[in-house]
């Protein structure tokens, strides 16, 4: 199995961005919610590489790279006023809403970076590596296992109240229909079939925009105000 040796990669310049926009914004704010799952997740990534837990360090860093880019660059187009892509508009715009608890704006911020990043993440990864995604898909399930983790830890430390408040609790039902397994599954799909229309500009622009309308679509829902 490849390791590597520890040093500075690209993985450790989109930590070093995610501390300081954590270290930016209100604890409460809906993106620093999000950026602290997120921040959690791609350290436990550059932990495992440097660990040598990838059989491609390689692909690992640059599927983790391409990734993570995506989010920030969502991020900055919000901070310069500029429209970020749709899966990430209701997370900007609902960001300091008093009647969206934390766990909404940590799934919903899965949802956009899971259902629309990622797949277009992988695209990107393969045109830099030069390969196809199935050369990519044991980075890409050792990466969505490390998020089902983490997805199972943040359900626990945020969903409010005890046990058997939770079933009566409106945040059960509205968050209990998303599950990340299926977001994932259907993200690989997603990948494949984008890869697979390159070629065909006009197609790939219009499959992405439609993902990314209904991935926007799914995040509404998720963030909808809830009674204290």
């Amino acid at each position: 199995m490849a390791q590597l040796e520890h040093f500075t990669t690209p993985v450790d310049a989109v930590v070093s961005r995610m501390r300081a926009l954590d270290a930016s914004l209100p604890p409460r704010d809906g993106v620093a919610v999000f950026n602290r799952v997120y921040l959690a997740v791609t350290e436990a990534v550059d932990r495992r590489i440097d660990g040598g837990r990838f059989p491609d360090p390689r692909a690992a860093i640059t599927l983790d790279v391409r990734f993570a880019e995506r989010y920030l660059t969502a991020v900055q187009a919000a901070t310069e006023e500029r429209r970020p892509p749709a899966c990430w508009r209701p997370l900007f715009q609902f960001r300091r809403h008093p009647g969206v608890r934390p766990l909404q704006f940590a799934l919903a911020g899965i949802n956009a970076h899971i259902g629309h990043d990622l797949a277009l993440a992988v695209v990107d990864a393969c045109r830099t590596l030069d390969c196809d995604p199935a050369e990519l898909e044991d980075e890409f399930d050792r990466v969505g296992d490390l998020l089902v983790t983490l997805e199972e830890r943040i359900r626990e430390e945020l969903m409010p109240g005890p046990d058997l408040l939770q079933i009566a609790d409106p945040l059960t039902h509205l968050l209990g229909a998303w599950s990340l397994d299926r977001a994932r599954d259907a993200t690989w799909s997603a990948a494949r079939a984008l890869w697979a229309m390159r070629r065909l500009p006009d197609l790939t622009e219009e499959f992405v925009e439609r993902l990314d309308a209904a991935v926007g679509f799914a995040g509404r829902m998720m963030l909808t105000p809830l009674p204290a």
